[in-house]
């Protein structure tokens, strides 16, 4: 929202997929950069993707969207549900909040597909419900007016409390807060126990749903000069504001959809008046049909990129070829359009280009927007695939020391250890049991990158970051997979 800013600070995972147990502080405290830049490394299977996949569920949350129903699949099979604590730092002009919004996630059957397998039709499939879910925040900052002009008490104080609590049979406490944001209407009340309920069967989140929203909204005109309820909303609008429009997870699955000759191009372009947020899937094999509004958002988009994509590999740039118009199926006229790269006077098909530069075009726009724009998040898995790594680690090199917002990224190209302040670095470990570290005895104006080599060889941290391997076992088992057997 405008003149505020929402940065994820941290998150606590337990039995989520491959993780017992693991917490993450994304914040560089050794230096004061304006960016927050977090790499996460470390062996195969030991949790990178899980986080994304954590960060995902929390775009989910906050959209108040249903969360997919592979992700009942996530929890930890020997535990019954898995749980979730995400800390934000808002800043607005009234003041700074401190927010932790923790919840958990079940498995359920699905009684859609009772009905279904009654009649053989299909497999029972299973549901993620969230539950439990708690919101609580700290505050500190200047009060408005009260209803009769007069100033409230500046540099108020509030430490950290409950703010709305789900796990009661009414329809959140404490009491107090309800009766701020909700009133004593019962009317609106049995509304809310209604949608608390449709809210679990859709596998949504009650605190971040439209339904809960509107209904704090409907007492704004009763409440306008109430600067508790006043404090309240800005955090829920905020927090609702930052997953519709600033948080960004790119998964591998979105990546991999380029070698299948498809563009998955996420944005999100400013203007002086507005803002614009999406991801438009553009076919690379054959010539696309978008609408005249879509072309318009993609030219901005590509004439932005250009600018950056002509420094990082010189010489090229992209365009949108217009083949003609043709008639959408709603009956609105649409364009026909090819993505062309133009390097050294030579314009050919954006297809034939080699997938490093497909996986650049694809997020660039996004780190153009977390150079420029302190209230962002950008979850990128799997960063460096594709792409050159000397590049990788001089764009990370930029963003950190010149950005402004924040960029979380999965990685396994050494590189950027040897551009990023080691306070931008954490790794995972080979016990579930604490999944996330920074690595300590590292010297100040040591190369990251040998330290880390160096760790895994003689294992210095406390937990174990690396399994390790024996080259004689592996030379075996290759040889004994390849031999020929006779019956």
């Amino acid at each position: 929202m405008k003149n505020s800013t929402v940065r994820l600070s941290s998150i606590v995972i337990q039995n989520f997929k491959n993780i017992k147990s693991g917490q993450l502080n994304f914040l560089n405290y050794r230096r004061n950069y304006k960016a927050s830049i977090l790499g996460v490394y470390g062996q195969n299977g030991s949790g990178k993707t899980t986080l994304v996949d954590a960060l995902q569920l929390l775009k989910y949350i906050l959209c108040g969207k249903s969360v997919p129903w592979h992700m009942a699949d996530y929890i930890n099979v020997e535990a019954e549900y898995a749980s979730l604590l995400y800390t934000f730092d808002i800043s607005v002009p009234a003041g700074r909040y401190q927010v932790f919004y923790e919840c958990n996630i079940r498995k359920e059957e699905s009684m859609e597909d009772q009905n279904i397998e009654l009649y053989n039709t299909s497999d029972s499939q299973s549901k993620s419900v969230i539950f439990n879910e708690v919101l609580s925040y700290s505050f500190e900052g200047n009060d408005k007016e009260n209803a009769e002009g007069k100033p409230e008490e500046k540099n108020k104080k509030i430490r950290k409390s409950l703010f709305i609590d789900t796990r009661t049979d009414k329809v959140f406490i404490p009491v107090s807060k309800y009766e701020c944001l909700m009133g004593k209407n019962k009317e609106r009340e049995m509304n809310l126990f209604v949608a608390k309920k449709i809210a679990a069967r859709t596998s949504r989140s009650f605190i971040f749903s439209w339904d809960f929203l509107n209904a704090v909204r409907g007492q704004y005109t009763e409440q306008q000069n109430n600067t508790e309820y006043i404090r309240h909303l800005t955090l829920l609008e905020n927090l609702i504001y930052y997953g519709n429009y600033e948080l960004f997870v790119i998964h591998t699955a979105s990546m991999g959809m380029i070698s299948m000759n498809t563009l998955p191009l996420a944005f999100k372009y400013q203007e002086q008046s507005s803002s614009t947020v999406g991801q438009i899937m553009l076919p690379l094999d054959n010539p696309a049909v978008i609408s005249r509004e879509q072309i318009e958002i993609v030219e901005k988009v590509i004439y932005d990129m250009d600018i950056v994509l002509n420094q990082i590999v010189p010489g090229l740039t992209i365009s949108l070829k217009n083949l003609g118009t043709q008639v959408l199926e709603s009956g609105k006229t649409g364009c026909k359009i090819q993505l062309m790269s133009k390097k050294n006077s030579r314009e050919i098909p954006l297809k034939y280009e080699s997938e490093g530069i497909k996986k650049i075009i694809s997020i660039l726009q996004l780190l153009i927007v977390v150079y420029n724009q302190a209230s962002i998040t950008v979850v990128i898995d799997e960063l460096d695939t594709g792409i050159f790594e000397y590049l990788l680690g001089e764009i990370l090199r930029v963003v950190s020391e010149k950005g402004k917002g924040q960029l979380i990224f999965t990685s396994h190209n050494l590189r950027p250890l040897e551009t990023l302040d080691r306070g931008f670095i954490a790794f995972t470990t080979t016990n579930p049991f604490k999944r996330y570290i920074r690595l300590n005895k590292a010297k100040e104006t040591g190369n990251m990158r040998d330290f880390y080599f160096r760790d895994i060889v003689l294992g210095e941290q406390e937990d174990e970051i690396y399994k390790p391997t024996n080259n004689a076992e592996i030379a075996l088992a290759f040889r004994e997979a390849g031999e020929i057997r006779v019956p």
